[in-house]
């Protein structure tokens, strides 16, 4: 226990340094603009997490997690539209969006987890595009492509405090899913990514566990998307599109996959480097396909980090560790 606490103490200490720079950051620096930059970089890195335990904890490649980031944006921006735009619609838009997300990950995962993972990643694409054409195409319920802008309620006005709201979130979900990975079902998720044909002939359900981690990552990923509509005021089918999820598998892969405080900094990368381009590309012509950067981003990220930011930190330390335990045992023998 104490070992693996040592282990774990320096990416504690990264997290720490990060939420003080969060915290500390609106005081220092009264920009509008960047105050929102940093709210969804927050957004988005709660989706991110989401993802991870998908991919980094389980194993489990998904091609269509906008989806529940979707269902999670119009669940909030028609009730709050429909009814009223009180704390009280707010909160229980919380609890529906959580309740389609579970019924619907559940699903999927009752029809594909049984299967061969690729099975899982494309049947959350079919249900991501289907989605999509229902928010498209159901113009009396989601006002169609074109979207709608909605009112939020009173205290979310003031961005200095929904900023420090969606960080709080941040806090909050990082330290349960920090206990929810280091519980004994986090193990047993662990060690389905490694071998699950290992872990079932343990006598493990290896389903049951699957299906577990679709549900947290749904969960998860319809609060980010609420908060993204809330955020943005204004909700479009966009957000059951695939940019969505490859924005988080692209922030889960830079940071570093299983490492939960990995697709933190992932997307703080991500964001900010597609903020920056974008604003380039207004200047200067040849920033205007910013996306192609994004790209070659990524392309430079996965060959000079394979294992992402924080994975290769990891390796680095351990090698580090494993060199002066070496060198201390050729001290002590020639002593």
């Amino acid at each position: 226990m104490k070992l693996k606490e040592k282990v774990n103490r320096p990416n504690l200490y990264l997290g720490i340094i990060i939420l003080a720079g969060l915290l500390i950051f609106p005081f220092l620096n009264d920009s509008r603009s960047m105050l929102i930059l940093l709210t969804q970089i927050i957004i988005f890195a709660i989706f991110a997490m989401s993802y991870d335990i998908l991919l980094g904890y389980t194993g489990i490649v998904s091609f269509g997690h906008c989806l529940f980031f979707g269902i999670g944006a119009y669940s909030t921006a028609i009730m709050l539209n429909t009814f009223d735009n009180t704390t009280g619609i707010f909160l229980l838009s919380i609890g529906v969006s959580s309740i389609l997300a579970v019924v619907v990950s559940y699903f999927i995962g009752m029809l594909s987890l049984r299967l061969q993972s690729h099975f899982y990643a494309m049947l959350t694409l079919g249900f991501s595009e289907l989605f999509f054409i229902v928010a498209e195409k159901w113009r009396s319920f989601t006002q169609g492509g074109d979207g709608f802008t909605f009112r939020v309620p009173d205290i979310f006005r003031d961005r200095f405090i929904f900023y420090f709201f969606v960080l709080i979130s941040l806090f909050i979900i990082f330290l349960m899913l920090r206990l929810f990975t280091s519980s004994s079902t986090g193990k047993v998720l662990k060690a389905i990514s490694q071998n699950e044909y290992r872990v079932e002939a343990l006598g493990f359900h290896v389903l049951h566990y699957k299906i577990i981690a679709s549900i947290v990552a749904g969960v998860i990923a319809a609060y980010s998307g609420l908060l993204y509509a809330v955020s943005l005021r204004f909700v479009d089918p966009s957000v059951f599109s695939i940019e969505v999820t490859l924005d988080a598998l692209l922030m889960t892969m830079i940071g570093g996959v299983g490492t939960l405080i990995g697709p933190i900094l992932g997307s703080g990368i991500v964001e900010l480097f597609q903020h920056y381009l974008s604003e380039l590309g207004t200047r200067f012509p040849i920033f205007e396909r910013w996306t192609l950067f994004l790209g070659l981003l990524y392309i430079v990220v996965i060959l000079v980090f394979p294992k992402g930011i924080i994975g290769t930190i990891k390796v680095g330390r351990q090698k580090i560790k494993k060199k002066r335990v070496e060198t201390q045992l050729k001290q002590s023998i020639e002593n």
